[in-house]
């Protein structure tokens, strides 16, 4: 789909991942990336957001109090995207967290953001703009 692909994750966790398993979260999840949008790595972005244990709360327990540690993760793609490969995503990005968190697969959750063409900035073009100037230089091509 060329650049018309939005390779950005965001894990949202509470502080008490280690260096070792954060490095190894990202590049996994980049590498997931990698496969199922087919996306070339330069185009890949994924984040660690860390909230220290009184920041965080489940069923309104503050995870400093003795609250389960829930980890929530975000994940970016343009409208259109097959629904298949959005579960891949969503599936891959849950079995990462359970494993390198340690976190029962039940307490982990996360959402698919889809973005429409028109509200998707590369070096503050609209891909829709871009899609559009790739496919006129593809018909002019000789």
């Amino acid at each position: 789909m060329g650049e018309d692909i939005v390779p950005i994750v965001t894990f949202h966790l509470a502080d008490g991942i280690d260096t070792e398993r954060a490095e190894q979260l990202l590049e996994r999840a980049s590498a997931l990336y990698c496969e199922v949008l087919r996306a070339p790595a330069d185009r890949v972005r994924a984040f660690i957001v860390s909230y220290p244990a009184a920041h965080a709360a489940v069923a309104g327990v503050p995870l400093s109090r003795g609250g389960v540690p829930a980890p929530y993760f975000e994940f970016l793609v343009l409208v259109g995207r097959p629904l298949e490969e959005r579960h891949r995503l969503a599936s891959g990005f849950t079995d990462l967290l359970v494993e390198l968190t340690e976190t029962p697969r039940t307490q982990v959750r996360g959402a698919c953001r889809q973005i429409a063409p028109e509200d998707w900035f590369i070096a503050g073009t609209a891909a829709a703009t871009i899609r559009a100037d790739e496919i006129r230089a593809r018909t002019i091509a000789p």
